[in-house]
Parts: structure tokens; sequence; C-alpha cells
């Protein structure tokens, strides 16, 4: 199946480039925000944010007066990204230096952790390395007033969430709140898969927002020229379709899909030794890496495995341990993950990520698609490949495959948001004879920020509300091309701006909404010059864009790519399957009335050859048809519940 998403880059070697104090283009916007008490990192993958917080870390130090730095990362592994860094050989006043007793990303109990936790904030020591539970069990015994004067940097952000249960968020809460402590927030992505935001309204105001977008990463970078996102559909087993995309010739990380969802077998060993028959004969096991080889059923080469999904904790710690010194790209060729293998794995090498079933958090798509990112020598196109359960009419579970298969499709047209180049939007104004760049598009009707909150909106969140938008319930099921496009644009996307932003008035409600649909409109259209003039092509429409303006604009559906991706991607009797599941979910009707029509129902197929349309506008044929729609999920109820 072709890329839905296929983004070129210009290779321009600014995102790697450094300054006089040895600071890539991202860690010196960082830099410049470093007296913030609040500062919020939003970065993708590979773009320094590690050496970013030891910049800012230092500077708090040594020119800002506060005392002690706290480091916190997800899990152990991603500890080693702050080890000890000779800051200063690159130009900066000072070197980064943990003191090993005080890196607590290592194996061992919660109690001894906690212990040197609070050894550390009673000592001399400035510099800290933990884990997000570590933090979260420390803080269970300490007064936050500990914490005055104390840098807390919390390294993949999105782990918090305004929830009420989210231990870390409680803390976070808390330790603002009762304490004069600096926070450093840091994250590749700012989405999560659930609806619950990160931070509070209230709370996220606080922070200083410094954003360095996924474009401007990857077209700064030497040797990556594209980046391609795809998916691929499949009946029965995974297991049985995953040798038909798996290319063996590529440096491959395989995710398996979680034991709990739909696409798994529940056996997750089985899997894997299936994904490695599929590429050859097993050879033997190196026991000093835990490396497979694998002679190869296509070419006869000696392919390179890595096993990350058995438990074994020595076993895992081996092949770890390989991968992390590894630096060359014949090391390894595929390497199989579960849960591993995404946040903080750095294998530069990787060329593509094939991700097994769908990924409920956004996030969690962003951080995959982050492992090919890396910019390497050995490659210079980046592949993304979701296999996704193609839902089946007849199955019990079709309404859950349905679902999934639209959240996919949604993460695709996200990401194609996020990866593109930005452009300008300006108000059209007949008088105005004014030059712009290639990047500003000036529209009839469009309304300027009237405020400084919808100014920071727009440069800092606009991505995070595109998830929100698109992570929507009702917008999910707006995707195959059922709901008019201006009911979506004027009707349903103001709706969820106004949940996410109450403090926003209609005024500002609107100028935000203009934004939104027309990004996303531009973003999903192409630009074309001929001549002297330059053309849109947006859904079915080709304008030129000196004749555009907001009313055209809200006649097009800024998803409409869900729609063709959907209608290409699958054949017509899933594709009616897919519109009958989400028709199932409006449908008001009782089993007395279904059971009543269904006589009719019989009789109106005698007599037309045909089943009574959805979309006729005899409502009487349209009620015949919504009584098809409901007896047949009851039936699939019935079938999954046996």
């Amino acid at each position: 199946m072709p890329n839905i998403v296929h983004v070129q880059y210009n290779q321009t070697g600014k995102s790697k480039s450094t300054n006089e104090f040895g600071m890539r283009e991202m860690q010196e916007r960082a830099f410049e925000a470093r007296s913030a008490q609040y500062l919020l990192i939003k970065a993708p993958p590979a773009s320094g944010k590690s050496r970013a917080l030891m910049f800012i870390g230092l500077d708090k130090l040594i020119n800002q007066g506060l005392k002690k730095v706290i480091v916190a990362v997800p899990e152990r592994s991603i500890g080693s990204s702050f080890g000890k860094t000779a800051l200063s050989k690159y130009g900066f006043f000072a070197d980064w230096e943990p003191n090993p007793i005080y890196n607590l990303c290592t194996p061992g109990g919660d109690s001894s952790k906690v212990k040197a936790f609070n050894n550390f904030l009673a000592s001399d020591e400035k510099l800290l390395i933990c884990t997000h539970a570590t933090l979260r069990f420390a803080c269970e015994g300490i007064d936050e007033k500990a914490f005055n004067d104390v840098v807390i940097a919390i390294d993949e952000f999105h782990h918090v969430s305004a929830d009420g249960n989210n231990r870390l968020g409680e803390v976070l809460r808390a330790i603002m709140a009762k304490s004069t402590a600096h926070i450093v927030a840091m994250t590749g992505s700012y989405f999560r898969g659930d609806s619950v935001p990160v931070l509070l309204p209230e709370s996220e105001r606080q922070f200083i927002k410094v954003t360095y977008n996924y474009y401007e990463q990857l077209n700064g970078y030497e040797h990556l020229k594209s980046l391609g996102i795809g998916y691929h559909f499949y009946q029965g087993r995974y297991t049985s379709a995953i040798d038909e995309i798996l290319d063996e010739t590529k440096k491959t990380i395989v995710h398996i899909p979680s034991v709990n969802s739909g696409e798994s077998t529940k056996e997750k060993y089985e899997e894997v030794n299936k994904i490695i028959d599929s590429l050859g004969d097993l050879e033997y096991q190196d026991p000093d890496t835990g490396v497979l080889f694998v002679r190869s059923n296509k070419t006869g080469n000696l392919l390179k495995v890595a096993d990350l999904v058995h438990d074994n904790q020595k076993d895992r710690d081996k092949i770890q341990e390989y991968l992390r010194v590894s630096n060359n790209p014949e090391d390894i060729d595929i390497i199989i993950a579960l849960g591993m293998a995404k946040e903080g794995f750095d294998w530069p090498f990787c060329e593509h990520a094939l991700t097994v079933g769908y990924r409920g958090s956004l996030t969690e798509i962003i951080q995959i698609i982050g492992r090919c990112t890396r910019d390497s020598e050995n490659k210079t196109h980046a592949q993304f490949t979701n296999l996704i359960a193609q839902p089946d009419a007849e199955d019990g579970e079709v309404k859950l495959s349905v679902n999934n298969m639209l959240k996919a499709i949604t993460a695709s047209l996200l990401m194609e948001q996020v990866l593109a180049p930005n452009f300008k939007f300006k108000p059209k104004f007949p008088e105005d004879d004014s030059e712009d760049d290639e990047d500003t598009i000036r529209i009839n009707g469009f309304k300027k920020p009237s405020s400084s909150r919808v100014r920071e909106i727009i440069e800092s969140d606009i991505n995070d509300l595109k998830a929100t938008i698109l992570q929507d319930d009702v917008m999910i099921k707006a995707l195959p091309g059922n709901v008019d496009p201006e009911v979506i644009n004027k009707v349903l996307i103001p709706k969820i701006i106004r949940e996410t932003y109450p403090d926003l008035t209609e005024e500002e409600v609107e100028e935000v909404r203009q934004h939104v649909v027309v990004d996303s409109v531009i973003k999903n259209g192409h630009i074309e010059t001929q001549g002297d003039k330059r053309f849109i092509r947006m859904a079915d429409s080709f304008v030129n864009i000196d004749d555009i303006n907001i009313d055209l604009i809200d006649t097009i559906n800024p998803f409409q790519k869900a729609f063709e991706i959907l209608s290409k991607s699958v054949t017509a009797s899933v594709f009616k399957a897919i519109q009958e599941t989400i028709d199932a979910t409006r449908i008001q009707m009782t089993e007395e009335e279904a059971i009543l029509l269904w006589p009719k129902i019989k009789n109106w197929k005698i007599r037309t050859g045909v089943e009574p349309s959805i979309q006729s506008f005899d409502p009487q044929e349209k009620r015949l048809a919504e009584a098809i729609i409901f007896l047949r999920e009851q039936k699939r109820k019935a079938m999954a519940n046996e």
C-alpha cells in the first residue's frame, strides 16, 4: 500500500550545527528561556532535550542561585542520557558532572532509592537522576518546602496527567503550589491517548513554552531526505501477514501488539518465534551478546536479530548493553520489541519502524516514529508502517476494529500536520499590496488574533489542539465523510475549542477556529506554481491562492484525506461495514420496532431488488435501512457475548 504521508526534507544541516557554546538550534532556543520558573520544552525525539536541560540546569545552579537539580525519567534506561558530559569542551562555561552515588536509575529496591533521595536533599550534592517512580515514592514523606530553590526536571512530561489518580501529576501540582521550586518539563509530544489533559489550563498558563517542531528538526538533518507513513490492513492473524511488509534489507524495529489488544494472539513468545520463522532459520544465539543469528529464506544472508520481548532480565540486559554500545549499522538488522524501544531508545541506524496494532496514544505513535527519524549516514529515507486489522463485517468485534482503524488513520492525519512545513496566515485587504514570503498566505475574511492568549495558542498549542479535535469521538465518526464539512468546521470544531479553552471569548474561539481549519485544509492540500501564480488543490477545489477566502475553506472537510484513505484502502463491503457501525451508534430504535419493520424490509427487497438505503430522502425507506443496521448490530453483540 502506498504511503499516506510522504514528506521531503532539504538537508540544511541547521538542526545539528552548534553555536559558540556547543548548543544546537533547539537547545539555544530553550536556553534563551532559562530564567523561567516553569519551563515547558516541546521538541521531537533526537533534538537534544537532555543536553538542553544540562545547559539550563547548570545556569540555574551557577548564575540563578538555585541549589540542586533533580532529573526524573520514566524508566531506568533513559537515565543514561543524563550521564557525565564535558560541555566545556564545546565552549560552555561548566560541565555536567553527576555523582554516580546519586544516579538512582540503577537496579535495586524502592526503599533504598528513597533513602538515597532523602540523603541527597540533606547533602551538598547538586545533581540527582532518578525515575518518575522514585520521585513519586520519595515525595510521599517529604514536605514540599524541601524543594525550595530546587530545579525539578521531568523528562517525557506527557506521563503527567491532570487526572486526580495520576500520582506524578499530584506531586507536581503540590510542589508548584507549596514551594519555590523551578520546573523544567520536557517532551517529544504533548499528546495523550486519553481525553485527560497533561495540565489543567490554570497550571499550564504558568509555563513558558519553547517549541521546536518536527519539520524544523528533520529539515535540518544532513542525511535524511524523506519520511513516509503508511498503513497495511490485514485479515486473520498478523503473524501470517507480516512477511509481506517486513523488508529484511532495511534496519527495522518491529513492535508487536500488547497482549491485551485485539491484534495479539496472547502468546507473545510464540509471536516472536513466528516472526523469526518468517525471516528464515535460527542458527544460534551469541551467548555473550544475546544476538540471534537467522539464515534468511530469501537471500541466504545471516541476519542479526535482537529479541527485547522475552522477560529474562539477564538476557535482556545483555542485548540492551550490546545495542547501547553499538556504533555500526552492521551490528544488528532487526529488533523485535513489545513495550521497549520507544521513549529514549537510541538506535540511529533504524530505517523502518513496523508497528502491529493500533496504538491508543498519539504520543506513543510519535515516539515510535522517532525511533526511525534519527539522522544517520546509512539512510536517506525513514519509514513508519502500521499493520492494522481490517474490520470483518461478520465479526462480533467489528465495532472495535472500526474504531481502531479510524483512530489509526486519525493519527496519520495528525502526523501529516505535525511533519509539514508551517505557513503564516494573514487577512487580505483590497488596498494591501505589500510583499510576502512564500510561507505567507493571505485569506479574505480571515481574522487576526486579537489577544496574546490566542497568539500563544496558535504559536505553541496548535498541534496539541488538533490532536484533541482528532481524538474526539464525534469527530472520529465524521471521518468517513458522512458529516457536512460546514458542520465539522462551524459546529464540531468550535465546540471542542470551547471545552479545551473555557477562558476564551466567542470572538477568540472564532479566531482559533479559523486558524485550525485553515491550517488543516492548507496542509492537507497541494500547492502548485504555474508561471507567477500559485494554486492550491484542496479536496475537489483547485484555486488561485490570491482568490482564497474563509467561506470557501469552510466548505472543505479538513479531514477529507481520511475518507479517501478508507475508500481506496478497503473493499466496498468493508467500507459499508465501517459506515454501518458508525450509523448504528446514532440510531435510536427499540428491538420491538425493528422486529415490526422486518417484514416490510423483506417486502421492500422483493419489490425493488435492493436493500433500503440509509442515504434515501424518503423517510420511510431510511427508517427501514436504520432497522437493518440496528438488527445487524444486535446480531454482532450477541455473537460477541457468545
